[in-house]
């Protein structure tokens, strides 16, 4: 019998960072049309492993085998050569420039040579555009000018210009709404019935169990198990990644509500949302629920001053108030944790500490001159809670993984000790231990009186999460679910947000 080629087969990979063991005897298969999910907390290991198969480490231990060839990949460009493409989480597109030229970046048609064979180059980059669902898109389009979604799908297809045999995507869809994500997971299922092998790294283990074949867990830089999808479950993957087991992630949380610290009275921003009303109270975290385009970061950037709403009230602790600038919101004491942390959250190129300490300078200061070394102490403290990694104040943000850089962003926050503290996606991106600190700070936060609105993309979170959860569809209020009352299952919350079901 003939010994079965794999399209990838990684033996015994090894990657150190000077005396730190980031991969640590990684051994891994993938065949020829699968999709291989792989799975770990931040930290464990699966981005570094990806990059040192993307070429991007060529300082590794082990083999590699692309179709059962020996192959030493030793940068980028040899990876390309053999097949293999990677989606970053992080965008890697160049803003200023066109889609068609990201797409085709470093396999620009020319004419004779020299010129550039813009004809060529745009009936290309509508093949790969129709690909991802991006055909009513202009090749000619700055990247710059496209929405966050539309620039990962970006991504996407400049990937598969390529024509890879081997495609590594690293949460692809941290940017995507549900349908969204649904359509590229049909591409996939396209392509994967072409032959492709798929590496995929999702922290939505919803995701992983609806377009994966196996399952990789990783945790600490060490394999923990292979298996097939239909061989285990969510729970025990959790378990594998955390080393532990999770019996109640949401656990149960008694609010002790107080007065009422945001009201909004039929608020209306014309083309967004019309008509909303709630209350969140000291002690109570409200969730916000509803498809993309609902109207939910819409509605949180009215709250805080960021958009003008058109009609309506607002009151703020009894009294009646019109944020007219986000700087404004904060001086009142109400943050608002933005849903992009890099582009709207976090300064990356300057070190944790000024990151953290940031906020409050606008929001105590009156000369905007602030003494960090005053809040040190504070500093440290937050960063000991929500554990972040390196605990270092002088670590460069940017350097920080994903979930870490979160954590510095919720911290920059809690610095201000916000009376309202708003969240928009909080946990997009990270893993089920970085979640984790997130939500216990987060319910720390509000058991001191203070109140929360959180909005997440993540059902299970709102319903979880949350006290009382208001559900949005195509910028309407629905209705609000109240926890203890109320069917408040991600089941419910999703007819809710598709429009099922009657209004509440």
């Amino acid at each position: 019998m003939e010994k079965e080629t794999y399209a990838l087969e990684m033996k015994h990979i090894v990657k150190r960072f000077s005396s730190f063991l980031a991969v640590n005897d990684i051994s891994i298969q993938v065949q020829k049309g699968e999709v291989h999910a792989v799975c770990g907390e931040n930290g464990a290991g699966k981005s570094t492993l990806m990059k040192v198969l993307a070429g991007e480490y060529p300082d590794y231990e082990g083999q590699i085998f692309i179709n059962g060839e020996e192959i030493k990949i030793d940068s980028p460009t040899k990876a390309k050569k053999c097949g293999i493409a990677i989606i970053h989480q992080e965008l890697g597109l160049a803003r200023p420039i066109t889609v068609a030229e990201n797409i085709m970046s470093g396999a620009l048609p020319r004419k004779k040579g020299i010129f550039l064979d813009r004809k060529t180059l745009i009936e290309k980059s509508k093949v790969y555009l129709k690909m991802v669902g991006l055909d009513y898109i202009s090749p000619n389009a700055l990247v710059s000018s496209l929405s966050q979604h539309e620039a990962q799908l970006v991504e996407i297809a400049k990937a598969l210009s390529s024509n890879p045999g081997i495609l590594i995507m690293d949460e692809p869809t941290s940017s995507l709404s549900r349908d969204e994500a649904k359509r590229l997971f049909g591409i996939i299922r396209e392509l994967t019935a072409q032959g492709l092998a798929v590496l995929y790294i999702s922290h939505f283990l919803s995701e992983v169990f609806e377009i994966s074949d196996y399952i990789t867990t990783m945790r600490d830089g060490k394999h923990v198990d292979t298996v097939k999808k239909e061989d285990t479950t969510s729970e025990a993957v959790i378990r594998n990644m955390v080393g532990k087991d999770i019996r109640d992630f949401y656990a149960e949380r008694k609010a002790d509500v107080g007065e009422v610290v945001l009201q909004a009275k039929s608020l209306t921003r014309y083309g967004f949302f019309k008509n909303i009303s709630f209350e969140v109270h000291e002690g109570e975290i409200l969730g916000i629920c509803g498809l993309s385009g609902a109207g939910r970061s819409e509605l949180a950037r009215a709250l805080v001053g960021i958009d003008v709403w058109d009609e309506g009230e607002l009151f703020y602790q009894g009294e009646k108030i019109k944020n007219r600038s986000y700087s404004e919101a904060i001086r009142r004491n109400i943050a608002y944790l933005s849903e992009d942390r890099k582009l709207q959250g976090l300064m990356l190129n300057l070190p944790i500490g000024e990151n953290i300490v940031s906020a409050k300078t606008v929001s105590q200061s009156k000369t905007f001159w602030y003494k960090e070394k005053e809040e040190t102490g504070q500093v440290k403290k937050l960063m000991e809670e929500l554990q972040v990694n390196p605990p270092n104040t002088d670590k460069i943000t940017g350097q920080l993984s994903g979930g870490n850089q979160q954590k510095v962003l919720l911290a920059k926050w809690l610095m201000t000790n916000p009376k309202l503290l708003i969240l928009d996606e909080p946990t997009r991106g990270v893993d089920v231990g970085a979640k984790s600190m997130i939500h216990e700070a987060v319910k720390r936060h509000v058991n001191k009186g203070n109140a929360a609105i959180i909005i997440s993309s993540d059902l299970m979170e709102v319903g979880g999460l949350s006290d009382r959860v208001l559900i949005l569809y195509h910028g309407c209020q629905r209705g609000i679910i109240d926890k203890e009352q109320d069917n408040c299952s991600e089941v419910s919350l999703l007819m809710l947000a598709n429009g099922d079901g009657a209004g509440l």
